[in-house]
């Protein structure tokens, strides 16, 4: 009796080790696999960090704790790491003298590779996956919807939608979810400033049906590729399809009538680029070109919008700074008949509300980053990166750890009043980031959202009811509690 109870204790505890042990060895013989992918012809060694599990790597837990994942790996690793997301061997870099590297050695050192999950929602016919002298042509036509002539013919669509969507704001006399109000603002903007919609193309519900479907592909961008019912990645498919159905309604319009002689929108200029040499239309890459255009056009202008009403409420010793440029250049006056109207060169001339979009952009920028994969092994800062390696430059990580002014936590636009010296300061300013893959949209962006900041500070005064936010990206950055703020009327005379 007591052989058999040992025998059945001894069996007990093998049945208990055994998956205990072989998990182990998984994990053993995946850290052995990870580590032979370094490159052996090359005498340095690989960055630090660790690769998580099997075939997820360390994907499930930046997804969920993004900012903390983040945080603790900057911390424990410093500036350049090793980790495994998205199903492939990856390293992340920050800093002004690495990211540099990175950014100036496109289709040298690296390219831009985006995760397969990203690369099939947005298609690749859009700009952000074409490589070499396809993404330079393309480059080329969405840059001509871009000219400062272009921009000055933008100017007063984007007062016309600002000044409304601030009039419904203060008519609301409660509170106004500020995020998902800047997003439905920023998406009207997007759709007529790029795509050429008008406002009577859509009805409410429907703009509202756009935007919702927008938010759900952005959510699901960075998800395993596996496209199975109600996974993040299907879910993301089926969004995308909702979007693409409406834009090519907007196509077969365009292709129905000649454009007239006015300052033709980026979607326009693409169709006229896609029919070159009498070659049929593309639809199927119109679609996606013109789904990235308004992702790009309305996501992130949203994210800086939204962060701007946050730091001015938040800081109104550089509201009333702001309100002291604007009554210098006679544009305070918030009542209907004395407001000037703007144009790109007065917008020129406010040099602080340009710094205090810096500063915003600095402290919050609306991409965290960017991914490209290494086409060869190269060195970097005493580390291999081996050749077909992804690399994830950090834009949030290295606007943190810049030295480019003292205090930098705090939010102070003067320190943008002064250039800042030597080379590597270049980049350690990139909300926007560098080289040949800047983006191409940043002067539209940072004229609408100068106009944003004088239509607030000349027409609102206004309380942040939950005081400071916290900050999520997912995988732009937002206020998890979409930053509930009262309006009201500001009075310029009192």
């Amino acid at each position: 009796m007591a052989m058999s109870l040992s025998t059945l204790a001894v069996s007990a505890l093998c049945t208990a080790l055994l998956p205990v042990l072989l998990c182990l060895t998984v994990l053993k013989l995946w850290e052995v696999y990870c580590l032979s992918r370094r490159d052996s012809g090359c005498d340095r060694p690989l960055p630090p960090g660790t690769m998580g599990l099997p075939f997820f790597g360390e994907t499930l837990q930046m997804v969920l704790q993004r900012r903390k994942f983040l945080r603790v790996k900057r911390m424990k690793y410093g500036r350049i790491y090793k980790t495994h997301l998205f199903g492939s061997p990856t390293v992340r870099v920050m800093g002004a003298e690495n990211v540099r590297q990175i950014l100036l050695g496109e289709h040298k050192l690296v390219s831009v590779h985006w995760p397969a999950s990203v690369r099939t929602i947005l298609g690749s016919g859009c700009l952000s996956n074409l490589h070499d002298s396809e993404h330079k042509d393309m480059k080329k036509v969405i840059m001509k919807a871009f000219t400062r002539e272009a921009l000055q013919h933008y100017v007063p669509v984007i007062e016309e939608e600002v000044r409304g969507a601030l009039s419904m704001w203060l008519q609301s006399g409660s509170c106004v979810l500020v995020y998902p109000a800047v997003k439905r603002l920023m998406f009207r903007v997007a759709m007529r400033i790029l795509l050429g919609f008008e406002p009577r193309h859509m009805d409410q519900l429907q703009e509202q049906q756009l935007v919702e479907a927008f938010e759900e592909m952005i959510r699901n961008l960075f998800s395993l590729p596996i496209d199975v019912p109600f996974s993040g990645f299907y879910r993301g498919l089926r969004a995308r399809n909702i979007i693409h159905a409406k834009i090519e309604e907007n196509i077969k319009e365009k292709l129905l009538k000649e454009p007239d002689g006015s300052c033709k929108d980026a979607l326009q200029l693409l169709i006229e680029h896609s029919r070159r040499n009498g070659e049929p239309v593309n639809m199927q890459a119109l679609k996606e070109s013109a789904t990235e255009l308004l992702f790009g056009g309305h996501g992130t202008t949203a994210s800086a919008a939204t962060s701007l009403i946050t730091f001015l409420g938040l800081h109104n010793e550089v509201l009333q700074k702001v309100r002291k440029e604007l009554e210098t250049k006679g544009l305070l006056s918030n009542t209907p008949e004395d407001k000037k109207d703007l144009s790109i060169e007065i917008l020129e001339q406010l040099k602080y509300t340009g710094c205090v979009l810096k500063e915003t952009l600095r402290l919050s920028p609306p991409v965290p980053g960017g991914f490209r994969v290494a086409l060869k092994t190269f060195e970097l800062n005493g580390y291999q990166i081996p050749k077909g390696w992804n690399v994830i430059y950090s834009i949030c990580d290295t606007h943190d750890v810049a030295e480019i002014s003292p205090n930098k936590d705090e939010f102070n636009p003067d320190r943008f009043l002064t250039p800042f010296p030597g080379d590597s300061s270049r980049f350690s300013f990139i909300p926007f980031g560098g080289g040949l893959r800047t983006c191409v949209g940043k002067e539209f962006a940072k004229i609408l959202l100068k106009i944003f900041i004088v239509e607030l500070s000349r027409s609102c005064d206004w309380e942040l009811l939950n005081g400071p936010p916290t900050m999520k990206t997912g995988p732009i950055v937002y206020p998890v509690d979409n930053l509930p703020t009262k309006f009201k009327v500001f009075n310029s005379t009192v």
